[in-house]
């Protein structure tokens, strides 16, 4: 099973195929892999010492960062994934540790958990996705219903506290319309986050 693989300069990781999600966009909704990963759907989610020794098994002398993303919401194993970036930062503080979510990991896990994050991890990218709370549930259909927008927003707050860099993304498309990604960017810059427009990839 694919438990790293690697995109550009990064490292990524695939801890899990569960999401609270089914954005109508996500790239697993058309495909098996992505960027020549093989599959990522995972027959079983890996231990903690599978996904170090994965991880270990990397010439980091090519890759300057390593990223929670795989095929599923990596705060959906939130223990594995902080044990994980934290064996990577022992490995080498310089190194970069990105995590990609939707956000919902406090809904998730039951609890605050922003401030986990805080000296395993150099940046949080926080799916945004729309500045509209209606919008957003049609569109990311999250098991949490009318609870997840505000929850995906309190997260994003809370790690500019202790995250050193927050970034929110919208998909470029169907997000094209200019004063909607710049309310999108207001709503980011006003929790302490900067927005991103990243590319339809579907």
């Amino acid at each position: 099973m694919t438990i790293t693989y690697q995109v550009k300069s990064s490292v990524y990781v695939n801890l899990t195929n569960r999401c609270p999600c089914a954005c109508t966009f996500c790239l697993r909704n058309n495909a098996s892999g992505v960027y020549g990963s093989g599959s990522l759907w995972l027959e079983r989610e890996p231990t903690l010492d599978e996904v170090t020794a994965s991880l270990d098994a990397q010439d980091w002398t090519r890759f300057r960062e390593v990223v929670f993303c795989g095929y599923g919401e990596p705060t959906e194993r939130l223990d594995v994934l902080l044990a994980a970036a934290a064996h990577m930062k022992a490995r080498d503080p310089s190194l970069r540790v990105r995590v990609n979510t939707n956000g919902l990991s406090d809904l998730v896990n039951g609890r605050p958990t922003a401030a986990l994050f805080a000296g395993k991890v150099d940046c949080l990218s926080i799916s945004l996705n729309t500045d509209d709370p209606a919008e957003y549930l049609a569109v990311c259909r999250p098991k949490f219903g009318a609870d997840a927008y505000p929850a995906m927003l309190a997260f994003a707050h809370d790690a500019a506290q202790c995250v050193p860099e927050v970034v929110m993304t919208v998909v470029g498309e169907p997000v094209t319309d200019a004063a909607k990604q710049a309310r999108c960017r207001a709503i980011a810059e006003g929790l302490g986050a900067r927005l991103r427009v990243r590319p339809w990839e579907g």
